[in-house]
């Protein structure tokens, strides 16, 4: 069976309950840790009376801004319009705050409270890095010496649990490809959130990505209680852990018979860019949804992150007739009330072709879904993807994913993990909903598939000559659509988004144009494109291949200041334990320590599963790690995810050194 990853969207965070106006710029729909805590309003200041005239005197202290004081009490039903994150409704489970390391030796002692606003002034020197989008970062220099040994009372790792130690002597494995400065990674992984509109409170070790609140700084929050010990954020100092300490920590639990009998894994250092630990790294493995992040990548290479896709009406061939011309934006809406928020609208396109046609009534619509060809099922998908509700036919038009009653699915979205009854012939349904729109009924209203003519120049009468164009809109930027195809794990986005790249490398818009194409980018990108074959861009082909150390080269890719707009990836992987894929897991005692620690794309189909990202270690060290398996004994969706949430937050909680 073909069912991909449970999904999670809590209530309004995404803005499906509550869209915000959206302007065209990315967003902030996709969840952080922490950024659900209602903050206290600010109680109102006295006036203070007249005083009587005295000398000069030294400058107040600036008053926090207007953007770092605290919001209105929650609305109605626990969201605020305005907010980037649902705030806490009764019932809920609290964040759990967040832990600030150590100070040196010396050093004066860091706040405890949340990260400075974006909009706040910069307060240390700003990083030099161009942004592609949103204003520079200012993220802390590292400076001093390495901290000490791990803070008290850290979880052991999984050394002293029976994991078998590494022989004596072993040399550690040479730098995989390239370094990555932790700094230059911290600014784009900035930029990223920034980008996608997020307001970051204290999203646990994310926070320490941003960089710290100065001391000293004005705030208006609230005082906090003093936080219970959870992880810390990332430390460019932190010590390196040691091949010889990450294969202590996981080799055991790699062992565990809920994964299989083919385990794949690769975990690296993103500050050195070191390999620390490989089992199959560069072998060929089943990678189910995390393809994704391939195709996250080679989108945003080949199209940029500010690209939109068009979707057209121009005059057809005959009188009265226009012609609904499909660009590939899987978001489309008919109106304001579709799937995806802020999406391209069908009724804003027949206003205006009404406008264009001044008054005079088309009487038949024709649909040219013809940019994409070949298969609209890819051979390899499961027997019952065309009608399980996770896959749909790829066309190049469609309305709200292919999803039949969009409402439904938006209201049904956490219990069904995603599932939707999809159109058999999304093409052909977008235009009947069109056709309704410009006020046609009956036989009229009945639509079929045909060729936009080329333009031949215009018409010698008021009547618009064939192939004039009538109305465009167009999609949300590519930056968003690669966050929702992210967070959600959404496979009819990632099919649409991989012909992007096929349409921009000039080859067809098919599953193996896109698959040709993504392969060419990757090369492109000097990775090992030798590792990876692909036959879709959502994973739910069983005929994907991609190695565990070409997912971390991406990831890393991403990350090291090379290719700023490929940063975008880090503002819609799920963070453990609190959004997307991963919002329901990492909550057992062997798995906690990954909460909020882990940020990963997840992959599941039968039999196959995967997980890869980015890990903070107790000592503050960034990792980014990839464990694939393909041969997972029947029936053990849970315990296989589990058994994977233990080696990842054994990760998480380790030195490893």
């Amino acid at each position: 069976m073909g069912r991909e990853d449970s999904h999670y969207r809590p209530d309004g965070v995404d803005g499906r309950k509550n869209p915000q106006p959206d302007s065209g710029s990315v967003s902030g729909r996709f969840p952080v840790p922490e950024a659900h805590v209602p903050r206290a309003p600010e109680p109102a200041r006295a006036p203070e009376p007249p005083r009587a005239p005295e000398p000069p005197r030294a400058p107040e202290p600036p008053r926090a801004p207007e953007s770092a004081r605290a919001p209105e009490p929650p609305r109605e039903g626990g969201f605020d319009p305005d907010a980037t994150a649902r705030l806490a409704v009764p019932g809920d489970r609290p964040p759990p705050p967040v832990w600030r390391p150590p100070a040196p030796a010396g050093a004066a002692p860091s706040p405890v409270g949340p990260a400075a606003p974006a909009s706040a002034p910069a307060a240390v020197p700003p990083a030099v890095v161009p942004p592609y989008a949103g204003p520079p970062s200012a993220v802390p220099a590292a400076a001093g010496p390495a901290p000490g040994p791990a803070a008290a009372g850290a979880a052991p790792g999984p050394a002293a649990a029976g994991a078998v130690p590494p022989p004596p002597g072993e040399a550690p494995p040479p730098a995989r490809r390239r370094r990555l400065p932790l700094a230059v990674l911290a600014v784009v992984v900035l930029l990223a959130l920034v980008g996608a509109g997020l307001a970051v409170v204290r999203p646990g070790p994310v926070a320490g990505w941003l960089g710290e609140e100065q001391a000293g700084q004005p705030t208006a929050e609230a005082a906090e209680p003093a936080p219970a010990p959870v992880l810390a954020g990332p430390d460019a100092n932190a010590p390196e852990p040691t091949p010889e300490g990450v294969r202590a920590a996981i080799e055991g639990l790699l062992r565990a018979p809920e994964l299989g009998s083919r385990v794949n894994v690769s975990v690296a250092d993103v500050t050195t860019g070191r390999s620390l630990y490989e089992r199959g790294g560069d072998d060929a493995t089943v990678p189910a949804s995390v393809t994704k992040l391939a195709t996250a990548v080679t989108v945003l290479e080949a199209r940029g992150p500010d690209h939109r896709i068009p979707t057209r009406v121009v005059a057809g061939a005959k009188p009265g007739e226009v012609v609904l011309v499909g660009g590939g934006d899987p978001t489309l809406a008919i109106d304001g009330d579709g799937f995806y928020p802020g999406a391209a609208r069908l009724d804003e396109l027949a206003e205006q072709v009404k406008q264009a046609l001044a008054g005079v009534a088309p009487t038949r619509v024709t649909v040219d879904s013809s940019l994409f060809s070949g298969p609209v099922y890819e051979p390899g998908w499961d027997s019952d993807i065309p009608t399980g509700g996770f896959g749909a036919a790829i066309t190049a038009l469609m309305v709200d994913g292919a999803r039949v009653d969009p409402r439904a699915a938006r209201k049904n979205f956490e219990a069904s993990h995603g599932w939707a009854e999809r159109s058999p012939q999304p093409d052909l349904a977008a235009g009947r909903a069109f056709a309704r729109l410009l006020g046609l009924s009956g036989a009229a209203a009945d639509v079929k598939r045909g060729g936009a003519p080329v333009p031949v120049g215009a018409a010698a009468g008021v009547t618009p000559a064939p192939g004039t164009e009538l109305g465009k809109v167009e999609s949300l930027p590519i930056t968003r659509l690669v966050s929702m195809m992210i967070t959600d794990s959404d496979n009819v986005i990632a099919e649409a988004l991989a012909r992007q790249v096929a349409l921009a490398r000039e080859r067809p818009a098919s599953f193996v144009g896109a698959a040709s194409a993504m392969d060419i980018v990757v090369g492109e990108l000097n990775l090992a494109a030798d590792e990876v074959t692909l036959a879709d861009g959502s994973g739910l082909s069983r005929s994907n291949r991609i190695s565990p150390s070409l997912l971390t080269d991406l990831v890393a890719l991403a990350g090291d200041g090379t290719h700023p707009e490929l940063g975008t990836i880090f503002g819609g992987l799920p963070v453990a334990g609190w959004s997307g894929t991963l919002g329901g897991r990492y909550r057992t005692d062997a798995t906690a320590g990954g909460a909020g620690a882990v940020r990963a794309k997840t992959g599941t189909l039968t039999g196959v599963h995967a997980i890869a990202g980015l890990v903070t270690t107790a000592e503050g060290r960034l990792l980014t790690f990839a464990v694939l398996t393909d041969r997972a004994p029947a029936g053990s969706l849970d315990d296989t995810r589990r058994a994977l949430d233990r080696v990842t937050s054994a990760l998480a909680r380790c030195g490893c050194r």
